[in-house]
């Protein structure tokens, strides 16, 4: 648990850095349906939305970035789907 197994019985500690809501870090920062530029990197590429754990968000801006995309895609500032098969 929380490592890689190197020798017998010994355990390497794998460190990870807590990810930092960006929006609690620079206060400035706003979340705005109309800025599709700013929404893209909360969506993947078959335009689901990406969940707080992935992109670091807090839960307040995370259901704020959840409410400005479905706003975005209600208006046809971004698409509902990316790829069609």
């Amino acid at each position: 648990m929380g490592g890689k197994k190197e020798q017998k019985g010994t355990f390497k500690r794998v460190f990870r850095r807590k990810k930092v809501c960006r929006y609690c870090k620079d206060t400035k920062l706003t979340i705005d349906y109309k800025d599709a530029r700013a929404l893209r990197p909360f969506i993947t590429e078959r335009g689901k939305i990406l969940s707080g754990r992935i992109t670091g968000a807090c839960a307040r801006h995370q259901r704020e970035i959840k409410m400005a995309i479905k706003r975005a895609r209600n208006i046809a500032i971004l698409p509902f789907l990316t790829t069609y098969s």
